[in-house]
């Protein structure tokens, strides 16, 4: 713990200095920042030295734990090496080595490893690769993308491009591509109208209507497998996936999927898109690839997708698509002791009664009268806040319902991060059943403290 006066000009600088991401810092610089010293296996310590369960994983990415010693050791005996060197041109021993990993662990079919730094740039170049692929191939005409309602997959333009949520996206509107946006299988808030026992994947039959009325215009459709992330973890019905990668094909449009939330584990398998043996035509992972240790992503691609860019140098085939940190040997590094305790732990065979229990436990949250939704896939769950369960109005934004329950939540030991007013529990999946007790407790008694109020406050 550092010394008090050193905190309070650490809060000081950060107000003064730092612009947090997607933070209202008008409200901010009213409240106590709360700055992260130090962190071990579940827990992160504050300056003031008080304990938090990292309820969200340290924004959705971490894995085994902080301070995991074999992914430490694995970093300092790289560094002991070299820390950075190019990848435009030369590769190093890490690079390599992951990419053969990436394509043993992947569906079958994706063959080609293209490194980046973030889920941003993962789909970024998988955009591009797509948009680039048709050129090659004389298709010149298919130059736009399908989309999912409420999806995300970044923050660069590009990705912003195949993005739903109107509150991120809709401001940059006239720097997009064009994107034709499909409903999103939210059943809970049924975009076509369908209840619960009548829909047969209405939502399905949209798509295919976008792309039998623009198959030759179509390069590709981007989706979040399974767990639509931010648009409020949107939980897919069983089938969904399957028959977008029906209709991809159908309709000769590339099937990109965007695994930088739902991949390494987080959804009971090493990938999502293996629920339903999907193999997609281009993958884009990140978050939790080295156990959220350091920014690294990659993209992985079929044969077929990689053979396109091959020619003469003077043709012009290249994938002109780099970045500086691309293929860190650091970066890799951590990520192969991260997919080497994923055998010695049986990481992915031991979760299944991790998810079970939480499935079991979220049930008493349905109860609740102000909770209209609870979802869950594997280790990630939300429960769906609505002032009014029969109508399932949500609460106005300016009651801050979610942000009220996660600082509740953090006076109690627990840190997470609500969409809005639906509460995200997604912890790294090294977490135990004690420890998963107290998350939900905390949640739960939080909820009740909050919506049960005769007043919410607007700020804390």
């Amino acid at each position: 713990m550092i010394h008090r006066t050193y905190q309070e000009q650490l809060q000081t600088w950060d107000k003064q200095y730092l612009w947090h991401p997607f933070t209202q810092m008008q409200d901010y610089v009213k409240e106590t920042p709360l700055i992260i010293e130090e962190g071990t296996g579940l827990f992160l310590k504050d300056v003031d030295g008080k304990e938090y369960i990292d309820g969200i994983s340290s924004m959705w990415c971490n894995i085994h734990g902080h301070r995991k010693k074999e992914i430490d050791d694995a970093i300092k005996r790289q560094i002991d090496r070299i820390a950075h060197t190019t990848l435009l041109g030369p590769s190093n021993i890490p690079a390599i080595e992951l990419a053969k990993r990436l394509v043993e662990i992947a569906p079958q079919g994706l063959t080609k490893a293209f490194y980046s730094d973030n889920g941003s740039t993962a789909n970024e170049v998988a955009l591009k690769m797509a948009f680039q692929y048709w050129q090659h191939k004389g298709l010149k005409n298919k130059t736009q993308f399908v989309a999912l309602q409420y999806g995300y997959h970044g923050d660069t333009i590009g990705t912003m491009s195949v993005g739903g949520i109107d509150i991120y996206h809709k401001v940059f509107q006239p720097l997009y591509f064009k994107t034709h946006f499909a409903p999103a299988p939210y059943c809970y808030r049924c975009p076509v109208g369908k209840q619960p026992g009548d829909c047969t994947l209405a939502c399905l039959e949209e798509l295919e209507n976008i792309l039998r009325g623009n198959s030759d215009r179509i390069a590709a459709v981007i989706m979040e497998p399974l767990v639509q992330g931010a648009g409020g973890m949107i939980t897919h019905p069983s089938g969904y996936l399957s028959g977008a990668r029906a209709l991809c094909k159908k309709y000769k449009a590339l099937l990109i999927l965007d695994e930088v939330l739902t991949g390494f584990g987080r959804t009971g398998k090493m990938f999502a898109c293996k629920h339903e043996d999907v193999v997609p035509d281009i993958m884009a992972t990140s978050k939790g690839i080295n156990g959220g240790y350091m920014p690294l992503a990659a993209t992985l691609a079929t044969e077929e997708i990689y053979h396109a860019f091959l020619g003469k140098y003077a043709e012009l085939k290249t994938f002109f698509h780099g970045h500086t940190y691309t293929g860190n040997p650091l970066g890799c590094a951590a990520a192969l002791a991260s997919l080497e305790l994923f055998d010695k732990e049986q990481i992915l065979e031991n979760l299944e009664p991790k998810i079970n229990y939480l499935r079991a436990n979220l049930k008493r949250f349905e109860l609740l009268k102000h909770v209209g939704e609870v979802r869950q896939c594997g280790l990630i769950a939300a429960i769906e806040l609505v002032e009014d369960k029969i109508t399932k109005a949500p609460y106005p934004w300016e009651k801050r319902v979610g942000i009220q329950v996660c600082l509740e939540a953090r006076k109690q030991g627990l840190l997470i991060r609500p969409l809005g007013h639906i509460i995200v529990i997604m912890p790294p999946l090294c977490i135990g059943g004690q420890e998963l007790d107290r998350l939900l407790d905390i949640i739960y008694e939080s909820v009740k403290t909050v919506t049960q109020a005769t007043t919410l406050p607007l700020f804390s």
